[in-house]
């Protein structure tokens, strides 16, 4: 600890004994340093941020909205395209002096670097330049970092709306040709199809609709089956209940035959019973009595002597009859024409196998070729639709959130810092020089280091008495050495004060 605390008071020191000369390269140093940092060019940068609203209410309703992320990345990604920086080149001032094409090449490498575009969040852009020409002076070079902005914005909406509306006319464009090449062969299946069916009608559609119409033929006979045995069970209940029914009514005024006088009889009897009197009452054994006479007279008249009005149930009855029975004829003769067209059916099917499959590809192609046409008209539409929103009301909204504006400081370099930095620089500068020119010359500090030296031990040394005038011109060279440190400082202080000053100033 003792060997290190001494090599410090030796370097101090020797530093000490030649601060004329660390001052001196200190100076050298400080001045050539802001120098160079005076000749640094400023540069300046201009921002601008803008929101993207990807969500077009028109274009979703009409079902025609497309992933507006990825069209935006995509215009994000040609932005910073050498084409597009060479139109900021040529319509600025950063094309001053530029004759050929190396110098325009090198100069969009240049820009293409000083030149971001990134995403702050999903819809909200940033879009920065720096520019620092040196053949330009801070006010200009201020102004020409906005001018960039503001072009690479105007690009920014030309390369959306713009290449938008072009890729979609290219886009319909194409389409038309695909639509007249698909309705050409449309109508050249749709030919062949018609002459093929027009010589086998029956296998129209091809052997897979000749299948499902002899399905539905088969299911339909079932079910006609069905109807015709319900028709038939109901007729046969009908022809019961007519032969149950009387064709007339015998009333009170029709009483003058036997049939008549009986019924009258058999009512009267009933109600004698109906009234609780017992079979031996007087009034019952009359009245057996007449109803007996009465029935051997009716079945000596005969059936056919009857008399009284038609009866409305029987009536209507027998025309339900002829309704059934025309139900079920029209059901048998539907059941024939069924049978004959399976049987039709059945002996299509039977056809030679190439005739089937011959059937099975025209069908196949013609309904391919009919789907793509349908699917490559409705697309076409929709492009077409597409087109119109874009044109009226533009499918994606851009919102300037921050406009681009001139810079009032410059990004880089960072003046103040520098000057520092070189004062700091030019200080270690002096005070290594001075230590390496101590440790150059051939001379000790301290007695302990000359004894460690030359290995003998140092038996005192004499120390240094000055006199007055020597004092006193060592204290005015002390004075002159903290005047000349003081200066330094100034410099510097008076550096950054110029620096403040001229940041205020550019525009």
């Amino acid at each position: 600890m003792n060997e290190l605390f001494e090599e410090l008071r030796t370097a101090l020191y020797s530093v000490w004994h030649r601060r004329w000369l660390a001052l001196a390269v200190a100076w050298g140093v400080c001045l050539l340093g802001w120098l160079v940092v005076a000749l640094i060019p400023n540069t300046y940068e201009s921002k601008a941020r803008i929101f993207v609203d990807v969500d077009d209410v028109l274009s979703e309703q009409l079902g025609i909205a497309g992933d507006g992320k990825d069209e935006i990345s995509q215009v994000r990604q040609t932005l910073l395209s050498s084409v597009n920086l060479e139109k900021v080149i040529t319509t600025t001032k950063l094309g001053d002096g530029i004759s050929d094409r190396t110098q325009l090449e090198s100069a969009i490498a240049a820009l293409s670097k000083d030149v971001q575009v990134e995403s702050e969040e999903d819809t909200l852009f940033s879009i920065s330049a720096t520019v620092g020409k040196s053949g330009l002076s801070d006010s200009e070079n201020a102004v020409l970092a906005r001018d960039v902005v503001q072009k690479l914005l105007d690009i920014f909406r030309e390369e959306h709306i713009s290449g938008n509306r072009a890729e979609i006319s290219g886009a319909i464009n194409d389409l038309n040709d695909q639509l007249d090449d698909r309705k050409a062969e449309l109508e050249e299946a749709e030919t062949r199809r018609l002459a093929f069916e027009a010589q086998y009608p029956d296998l129209i559609g091809g052997t897979a609709t000749l299948s499902t119409r002899v399905q539905q033929s088969r299911t339909e006979l079932r079910d006609i089956d069905a109807d015709l045995a319900a028709a038939q069970s109901a007729l046969a209940a009908l022809n019961n209940q007519i032969g149950s029914t009387q064709r007339t009514i015998i009333g009170a005024a029709n009483s003058g035959g036997p049939q008549a006088a009986l019924l009258q009889a058999q009512t009267q009897l009933a109600g004698l019973r109906s009234r609780g009197l017992t079979e031996v009452h007087p009034d019952v054994v009359s009245t057996k009595r007449q109803v007996e006479l009465l029935t051997k007279q009716a079945a000596a008249a005969g059936p056919d002597d009857v008399s009284g009005t038609p009866n409305p149930a029987y009536s209507s009855l027998i025309a339900l009859r002829a309704d059934r029975q025309a139900s079920i004829e029209s059901l048998q003769s539907r059941r024939a024409a069924l049978q004959s067209q399976l049987a039709s059916l059945a002996a299509s099917q039977a056809t030679e196998p190439a005739v089937a499959a011959e059937a099975n590809r025209i069908s196949r192609d013609y309904e391919v070729l009919r789907d793509n046409y349908e699917k490559l008209l409705e697309d076409r539409e929709k492009l077409r639709t597409r087109s119109d929103v874009v044109d009226e009301t533009s499918q994606y909204k851009f919102d300037l959130v921050d406009p681009p504006v001139v810079p009032q400081k410059p990004a880089a370099p960072n003046r103040p810092l520098l000057l520092l930095g070189v004062l700091i620089a030019g200080l270690g500068a002096g005070v290594g020089t001075a230590w390496i020119m101590g440790q150059l010359r051939s001379a000790f500090a301290t007695a302990q280091k000359l004894e460690r030296s030359m290995g003998l031990p140092v038996i005192g040394s004499v120390s240094l008495n000055l006199s007055e005038a020597a004092q006193s011109l060592r204290k005015r060279r002390t004075k002159q050495f903290a005047g000349a440190c003081a200066g330094l400082v100034g410099v510097l202080a008076i550096l950054l004060v110029i620096e403040v000053v001229s940041i205020g100033t550019i525009v």
